[in-house]
């Protein structure tokens, strides 16, 4: 009881932060900035603690976090030119060449687990950015409604697929990485998700909120999507966690784990989100 309790106050103070931070522009990047540094710290703190690598963390942290701000900075017409991303291009420039002098008996794992943290963590977290910035005839503007329903329909098919999988789950989805899960489960999630992509686009329709997303279809296009690409996400980090030998990736969330099994399915939902819309956009 005493678990579940912790479990459950966490999760609504996860939540609410999450909702409360899309309200103002810098009150996301901050947020998103210090989640990106946290994920890839604990990323990188497990690699060296688990895996014969000697990752710079606190270089490479603060790579993943101006690569955040740098792809902000540049979707919101802040810093509207190629230039912001110098710094990144030659901290990235040094973290290979650093391994010449470090005498580090597995320089190709370093660099390898470097450069994962940026792809799947920074690169992932960053793309919050590039749909939460709605480019007009003149102009950049900043909305909610994009970032905040993925998230939303992440926490219905966590939710849907707990429920439904806890009543009907027989059928395994994928027991060779991830046993919990069950088809009955992931179907039960994505019923959730579908329902909840119409009752958004009902509201963006009703309320005309800016959004690239108009029509129904194309949102239960999105909550499918979100549903895969989610799913994945989540697998993906399983995968990681088993063959670290892991049953966590932290303890910073209680009853939660730690941030990367907190954000494991949005790293992949937003990077495929961002397709969708701009593939969407040029139909």
């Amino acid at each position: 009881m005493k678990n579940l309790i912790i479990r459950s106050v966490t999760g609504i103070l996860y939540v609410a932060i999450i909702i409360a931070s899309f309200l103002k522009p810098i009150a996301m990047i901050g947020l998103f900035a210090l989640i990106t540094g946290m994920t890839i710290w604990e990323f990188t703190g497990l690699i060296n603690d688990k895996v014969n690598a000697n990752v710079n963390r606190f270089i490479t942290t603060i790579a993943g976090v101006y690569l955040f701000i740098a792809i902000t900075a540049f979707c919101s017409d802040f810093i509207p030119t190629g230039a912001v991303f110098i710094p990144y291009i030659v901290t990235l420039i040094y973290l290979f060449v650093a391994e010449l002098y470090t005498k580090n008996t597995q320089p190709i794992v370093t660099w390898a687990y470097t450069m994962l943290s940026q792809m799947w963590i920074a690169v992932g977290f960053a793309m919050i950015s590039v749909i939460s910035y709605v480019a007009q005839e003149y102009y950049t503007t900043f909305s909610f409604v994009l970032p905040l329903s993925i998230f939303i329909m992440i926490w219905m098919n966590d939710t849907g697929a707990y429920c439904t999988g806890s009543l009907m789950g027989k059928h395994k989805l994928f027991p060779r990485i991830s046993p919990n899960k069950s088809w009955e489960g992931s179907i039960g999630g994505g019923v959730f998700v579908i329902i909840v992509s119409i009752v958004i686009a009902y509201f963006v329709q009703k309320y005309d909120l800016q959004c690239p997303l108009k029509s129904t279809l194309q949102w239960i296009g999105l909550g499918l999507v979100v549903i895969i690409f989610g799913t994945w996400g989540d697998l993906i980090e399983s995968l990681f966690k088993r063959t670290l030998g892991i049953k966590d990736s932290g303890t910073i969330l209680p009853g939660h784990g730690g941030m990367l099994d907190r954000f494991d399915s949005a790293l992949l939902a937003f990077p495929a989100t961002v397709v969708y819309v701009y593939t969407i956009s040029m139909v």
